[in-house]
């Protein structure tokens, strides 16, 4: 039995749809790789603590512009630059030009560039490229998930836990507050019972992670849209076991409600014991999982930051950055 039941199959044959995906992801990376460490500035966003870089509008601005030329009629929700409308055909890509822009500002290498393509609500292509690294990682839905090594598949025999516990990352969307007492309980339980939960503020790179079988899991309390769809479609493809935190099949799509967006993600061996680690945490108010679909956003999300560093593909160049005021 799979891990994850499919639903209904959109139309297939999406090769165009993407080749596009990765030379505008691999494009943007090369802007990205080639100003990192030295030569973006950065303002705040927002009164959260977030912050906005010139490179997350410049890599934005061309992958934009490379899915325009080739799809003039699809819609697009970028992460700064919101919404294009499109033709109203169910077609619409979600772009994360820098996934880790408070990485960046702080020096470090972890961020990367995801795209993904949506026919309704399911994700059918998804793209997620390390500049620093010059690798790309990408999946389509029924194609399975691929890497600079090729397929990406779980292993055939179950990797057993280790004593400690399993080694999971952690993402929580930006309007969660630091206090948020849902937030709190599960990532505590977390913590006790896990090797080591990883918070990376990059989610798109903990994504890349669990498909690659680097770590056993991945938790999100509410998750931002812009790059769930990307990193979901990934690990799914990877052979992964995705579900809300109350058991229930996630699809990874973008519309409704953030509580809609709150997951486990895992190795499907592993799956059981996380969502046991889960419900023991849903003692705590507010703990309890809602995925009832609503009104699909008209706009992305807002972002998390991520990470950057010396890159072995090419030189950099430019100045120091400029760092966002309290």
């Amino acid at each position: 039995m799979s891990p994850n039941p499919d639903p209904p199959a959109p139309p297939t044959g999406f090769a165009p749809e993407h080749r596009t995906a990765v030379a505008a992801a691999e494009e943007a990376g090369a802007l990205l790789r080639s100003r990192f460490p030295d030569g973006f500035t950065a303002r705040p966003k927002g009164q959260g603590g977030d912050v906005v870089t010139d490179l997350d509008l410049q890599a934005e601005q061309l992958v934009v512009g490379r899915i325009r030329e080739r799809f003039p009629h699809d819609r697009i929700l970028a992460e700064e630059s919101g919404e294009l409308q499109g033709d109203g055909g169910g077609r619409t890509w979600l772009v994360d030009p820098l996934d880790g822009s408070n990485n960046v500002v702080i020096g470090l290498p972890v961020y990367v560039v995801g795209i993904a393509l949506c026919v309704d609500d399911t994700p059918v292509v998804g793209v997620v490229h390390d500049p620093m690294t010059c690798r790309t990682w990408s999946a389509l839905r029924g194609g399975g998930a691929h890497g600079p090594r090729g397929r990406l598949a779980a292993p055939a025999g179950a990797r057993p836990l280790p004593p400690a516990g399993p080694l999971l990352a952690w993402t929580q969307g930006h309007a969660v507050s630091r206090d948020d007492p849902a937030a709190c309980a599960l990532k505590r339980t977390l913590e006790l019972r896990c090797r080591r939960l990883l918070q990376l503020w990059a989610p798109l790179v903990a994504w890349a992670m669990l498909a690659r079988g680097d770590i056993d899991g991945f938790v999100g309390y509410r998750a931002e849209a812009i790059d769930l769809p990307a990193g979901a479609l990934l690990a799914r493809e990877a052979g992964m076991a995705l579900r809300h935190l109350d058991g229930a099949e996630f699809a990874g799509g973008f519309s409704g409600p953030d509580t809609a967006r709150s997951f486990v993600a895992g190795r499907p061996e592993v799956l059981p014991h996380l969502l046991d680690l889960v419900a023991n945490s849903t003692s705590s108010p507010g703990t309890e999982d809602t995925h009832t679909a609503g009104t699909a956003p008209t706009g992305p999300a807002a972002r998390r930051p991520s990470a950057a560093g010396t890159s072995p593909c090419g030189p950099t160049s430019g100045r120091r950055p400029g760092r966002p005021s309290a």
